[in-house]
């Protein structure tokens, strides 16, 4: 892979800002195309679809943050000399090919191209066929980027094909993926996994919970879980499912409490065996794979554990493994589900929204990652580079 300037780079970005706010009325417009075609009947990916002018400052701050973060390639790991007189360095350096498919959302076009290519990285956009407009003006605006600072257009491609298209580049693709992301749902995650010849690293699914100690500061989980369920249904951040500690005090006037939160707020209750016992009038859990299901809806599940382990457990057990919080007054009990839960983030009284690159001052990013290798959680710039060895001799030989 050959190494670009960080200069250059930088200047690849500089102009990229530009372009998209001068071209910010044909970005709208060419969405508007997708909008139009596109069936509200998933108000989730559709939400996902829109750019409007504050989407397009987003776009534009997300590349700015990224040209001003130092370059993350040919960074000194670690270095020796050992008895033998080898200087033994180790660095970053770039992926190589990455792809990323992704559903509905046209600002990945631009987040992950503008961290693969600062990563010095060549990068495969496969967007969903309800963004085709928006991403094609997006490529446009990368291309006349590149171009304008004497690059190929080769280093950001998206890519124009179909399901079965997209199966056959998985398969075989034209070079070496080194890196390949699918950002979406269980479909596209097992389509990726089932077809794909390179490394990949899962991203996207979430089915996020929460569980309120019996040392909760009630008011404190009532305002963080109401934060984690409405304020974005369909991020993979969002909350789906709420554990409550039947030791707690006052336990039925509490779950009274929740179901009145929830309905005030235009979310529809689920509950499991032991708590339909209280909320009476809510309908049950159709089965146990619904504790495996990411919501992306206004909808979630109230259910009762007894006590600390029980619900560090059915968190292992039914979760993405994206993101868990623990509502509780006790330092220690919330260090005990904190090191215990298998997630990629876990949060002692807070929002699981803060699952992003953004907010946990990461910057823009690439995906979130559900996996442990090479990285988990979000895949920012300083993510998207693995390492290598430069090891310098003078004729040595093992012996």
């Amino acid at each position: 892979m050959k190494l670009i300037k960080s200069e250059v780079k930088n200047k690849v970005l500089q102009s990229m800002m530009k372009i998209l706010d001068r071209r910010r009325k044909e970005i709208i417009e060419a969405n508007k195309k997708d909008l139009d075609a596109f069936s509200k009947d998933d108000q989730a990916m559709y939400d996902r679809l829109i750019v409007d002018d504050k989407k397009v400052d987003g776009m534009i701050q997300s590349v700015k943050e990224v040209r001003e973060q130092e370059d993350p390639v040919g960074k000194v790991i670690e270095h020796r000399t050992l008895d033998t007189g080898l200087d033994i360095t180790n660095k970053t350096a770039p992926f190589g090919n990455i792809l990323i498919i992704y559903e509905s959302r046209p600002d990945v076009t631009i987040e992950a191209a503008v961290l693969a290519f600062k990563a010095n990285n060549k990068i495969y956009l496969k967007g969903g066929k309800e963004a085709i407009n928006s991403n094609k003006i997006l490529e446009e605006c990368w291309h006349e980027a590149l171009e304008e600072n004497g690059l190929s257009k080769d280093w950001i491609k998206l890519l124009h094909l179909d399901r079965t298209q997209t199966q056959e580049f998985l398969k075989n693709p034209p070079e070496q993926l080194d890196l390949i992301v699918p950002r979406g749902g269980e479909r596209l995650i097992a389509f990726v996994k089932e077809h794909a010849t390179g490394a990949v690293l899962v991203s996207g699914r979430g089915n996020n919970f929460l569980y309120v100690s019996k040392n909760a500061d009630f008011e404190v989980a009532k305002k963080v879980m109401l934060n984690a369920k409405i304020d974005k249904i369909s991020g993979c951040n969002a909350l789906d499912k709420v554990l409550v500690d039947k030791n707690i005090n006052n336990y039925e006037s509490k779950l009274k409490e929740l179901q009145q939160l929830f309905r005030d707020n235009k979310v529809s209750v689920l509950v499991d065996e032991e708590v339909s016992k209280v909320l009476t009038d809510e309908e049950k859990i159709p089965s146990e794979d619904t504790w495996y299901e990411e919501f992306l809806a206004m909808k979630i599940v109230i259910g009762a554990v007894d006590g600390l382990d029980a619900a560090i457990e059915k968190i292992n057990k039914y979760s993405g493994g994206h993101s868990a919080s623990i509502i509780t007054t006790d330092k220690d009990e919330a260090l005990t589900f904190m090191e215990q839960v298998d997630s990629a983030a876990v949060y002692h009284n807070a929002s699981t929204r803060f699952t992003d690159g953004g907010q946990m001052g990461v910057g823009a990013e690439l995906a979130i990652s559900t996996d442990k290798l090479h990285h988990r959680g979000p895949l920012g710039l300083k993510q998207l580079v693995t390492n290598k060895y430069y090891v310098l001799g003078e004729g040595h030989v093992r012996v």
